[in-house]
């Protein structure tokens, strides 16, 4: 094979075919994949011990010692700790790396998740809305907020396992103690996948797609409303990645739409998480969604349907300001093309 010149690619003829990566960010497609990556990775790092805390709130109590799984329990506001409480206990007993358990799962999936579900909702903004093409005007609010449901329900197939797999590790690190084996995300996944098939890895999928499709219609929406509010015209502006809103009006957008979203969709995320946390080794507390809405409410009371709301709104506004602010700074950046020249310069 003929050496080739940094960044190039020859056959055995000695031909050279096209750089793949600079073709590609010459693309909108191109630059919205790379950049929906970026702000994806960027909120799991900045959010993922809330979403910790969260999960573990949002679980029901355990039975009774020498008590039946089935037996009904008695509404204790009690039994559930606050969630600064619960964050003491779980530094004093298993450390600060607890609240990073299951990370790996979302971090290592989330970067070409998210990166899909920016170039899909663009996609489907733009095709929605034709006409906003073909004058290179912005997608309507109406465009915006339908585009969003869909791409939340084509998400739905990447992140059902990937929660499944990360709401498993991060109960699991509640039940273990300091000197035990620890299970990793792709050990975690190949159990699930032994023990209950690929019917258990996609554990909860129905729930998470009525949660997600309507959560990123209001998510997408309220992101563009909202910065078109704080800083008028940047939505036009910015068709092209060249608008020129600062970092504040990222953050606080992405933040209120991740707000937003979770307010809306949050009792089906608890419905969710304890759907997801049944594994096959023991009998299920929960036949269904319906199942699970009715006995909940009834055992511990309508409130359990906001339980953990609180971490989970503080969760939102950082990952979804981060998200965000990530996302349009990355655009940014490949959209004036000093990222790629860079790179081949140095090479």
């Amino acid at each position: 094979m003929v050496a080739a010149a940094p960044g190039t690619y020859s056959d055995d003829n000695g031909g050279r075919s096209m750089e793949f990566w600079p073709e590609f960010l010459a693309t909108s497609g191109g630059r919205e994949f790379v950049a929906g990556g970026v702000g994806g990775m960027a909120g799991v790092l900045a959010g993922h011990p809330l979403d910790t805390l969260r999960i573990r709130l949002q679980q029901p109590p355990p039975p009774p010692a020498g008590g039946l799984a089935h037996a009904p329990r008695r509404r204790d506001t009690t039994a559930q700790p606050s969630a600064a409480r619960l964050l003491r206990g779980i530094l004093r007993a298993e450390g600060p790396s607890a609240l990073y358990r299951g990370m790996a799962a979302p971090l290592a999936s989330v970067a070409f998740q998210n990166a899909m579900v920016f170039q899909v909702y663009a996609i489907l903004s733009r095709s929605l809305d034709p006409e906003s093409s073909a004058t290179s005007e912005p997608p309507s609010y109406a465009s915006v907020a339908l585009a969003g449901v869909g791409t939340g329900a084509l998400q739905t197939l990447i992140l059902s396992p990937v929660e499944l797999v990360k709401i498993r590790l991060q109960l699991e690190a509640a039940g273990h103690k300091h000197g035990r084996h620890r299970r990793g995300p792709v050990e975690m996944a190949r159990d699930i996948l032994r023990r209950e098939g690929l019917r258990g890895v996609y554990r909860g999928l129905a729930v998470t797609a009525l949660r997600d499709a309507p959560a990123h219609g209001v998510y997408f929406w309220t992101y563009e409303r909202a910065r078109e509010r704080l800083h008028p015209g940047c939505r036009r502006q910015g068709a092209d990645g060249d608008g020129d809103e600062g970092l504040g009006t990222m953050l606080v957008s992405g933040g209120l739409a991740g707000v937003a979203s979770w307010v809306c969709c949050y009792p089906l995320d608890v419905v969710k998480s304890r759907l997801q946390a049944q594994g096959a080794g023991s009998v299920p507390r929960y036949r269904g969604v319906v199942d699970c809405f009715r006995r909940s409410v009834r055992e511990e009371g309508l409130p359990v349907l906001w339980r953990g709301l609180g971490t989970a709104v503080a969760r939102a506004f950082v990952v979804n300001g981060a998200i965000f602010s990530a996302y349009e700074l990355a655009l940014r950046f490949l959209a004036s093309g000093s990222g790629p020249r860079l790179v081949m310069e140095e090479n």
